[in-house]
């Protein structure tokens, strides 16, 4: 039974490596995904330290799996090259209570990850991707610093900038739109700051030395000039939550809701049909009705995401064991107890054969093509059966 004293043993060791590589690869890939955060949205400094404790969640479905390989390898390939399993087969022990301790750790690590995306992955990516609408001000600066510019069809005017320090803004052009959306008035100033009225739904562009050029070709100087505009309706809210931060019920209430919305449609189109079979119906309900079915399609495509959500999931998290199952005999047989042959060993495979099946299964599943079960889970199927045979060559010899 487990808990003998060499179980033990290896079951801590196992723990204090993957531990240690945890930390490790996701703070690795806790810094990239920061960098490439700030890069896309401009983040400031204090918006880069509010995403740290909301992005380690989303890394960890990614680590915990390699981390489990990678300690697999470094414990039993230590054990190998030290011939210590050498020692334990000749006192008679089965190979299975050796690998036994590894298994075991697949399994906890399989049904923590598959805890974590129950709930707390999808809520603080949620909270991450939401995190920059919050503060309209910043997203506005964040704008300017990354774009130098904000021109959009929803914003009532547009402005341009040839830098920002700090708070200021160096060289700006104004532009406000009429009630058409055609240029009224712009102006030319040396420097301006912005100021989010939130309470107003309005933001005040500030201006110093400024220069107001108006349609009729007036033009007029202010040592500080004010514009206040209104913010568009819609701005700082996002569109439909994907999938990715729906929580585990959420998706299940999603879906039946998409379902519902696919079976009033249907009668619709149903209503629409039999009015083609009577006389007098609208010249345009043949194209109505296919408007109709397009839509259907849509929601359709909407609910294939969902279920391919569910898939990928469990998929994911199942790769813990399915890697320990590689990880133990070829940590054996490699015989390493050098840290660099056992990276080398365990992360090679993951980079160039499970991650690729996974994003390149999960990406045709979604397009609705194929069974989404063999696609989402082709890749632990290749890992857990290349496994298997390890350990059923292991056990033979």
């Amino acid at each position: 039974m487990f808990g003998s004293i060499l179980q033990r043993m290896i079951l801590w060791e196992l723990t204090k490596v993957f531990v240690m590589s945890l930390v490790g690869i996701t703070g690795i890939l806790l810094m990239a995904g920061i960098i490439a955060e700030a890069s896309q949205q401009g983040l400031g400094p204090t918006q880069i330290l509010a995403a740290i404790p909301l992005l380690v969640p989303s890394t960890l479905p990614y680590t915990i799996p390699a981390t489990t390989l990678f300690a697999t390898c470094v414990v039993y390939g230590r054990l190998a090259a030290d011939n210590e399993l050498l020692a334990i087969k000749a006192a008679g022990i089965n190979a299975v209570k050796i690998v036994r301790p590894g298994i075991i750790l697949g399994l906890v690590m399989s049904g923590a990850t598959m805890g974590l995306y129950y709930r707390i992955i999808p809520y603080t990516h949620h909270l991450l991707r939401a995190m920059v609408f919050n503060d309209a001000e910043e997203l506005l600066y964040s704008l300017l610093r990354k774009h130098g510019e904000i021109k959009h069809s929803s914003f009532p005017y547009q402005m341009f900038v040839q830098g920002v320090k700090g708070k200021k803004l160096l060289s700006p052009v104004f532009k406000r739109k009429d009630a058409h959306g055609q240029i009224d008035y712009v102006a030319h100033a040396r420097e301006a700051e912005l100021q989010v009225l939130p309470s107003k739904g309005q933001v005040k562009i500030k201006m110093k030395h400024c220069v107001v050029s108006s349609e009729n070709e007036s033009h007029a100087y202010f040592v500080e000039k004010d514009f206040t505009v209104d913010l568009p309706q819609d701005f700082g809210k996002q569109a439909q939550r994907r999938p990715r931060d729906l929580t585990w019920q959420e998706i299940y209430e999603q879906r039946v809701e998409f379902q519902e919305q696919i079976n009033e449609i249907q009668a619709r189109i149903s209503v629409g049909t039999s009015a083609l079979l009577l006389a007098g119906a609208p010249a345009d309900l043949p194209k109505h009705i296919e408007a109709l079915n397009n839509q259907i399609g849509q929601i359709r495509q909407q609910i294939v995401a969902l279920d391919v959500e569910l898939q990928m999931r469990p998929a994911l998290s199942m790769g813990c064991l399915f890697f320990i199952l590689v990880g133990c005999p070829v940590g054996i047989w490699f015989s390493r107890s050098d840290y660099l042959s056992a990276f080398i060993t365990c992360f090679l495979p993951i980079v160039f054969v499970y991650y690729p099946l996974m994003l390149c299964g999960t990406g045709m599943a979604k397009e609705g093509r194929f069974n989404m079960v063999p696609l989402v889970w082709g890749a632990d199927a290749v890992v857990g059966l290349t496994g298997l045979f390890l350990f059923w060559r292991l056990l033979r010899n």
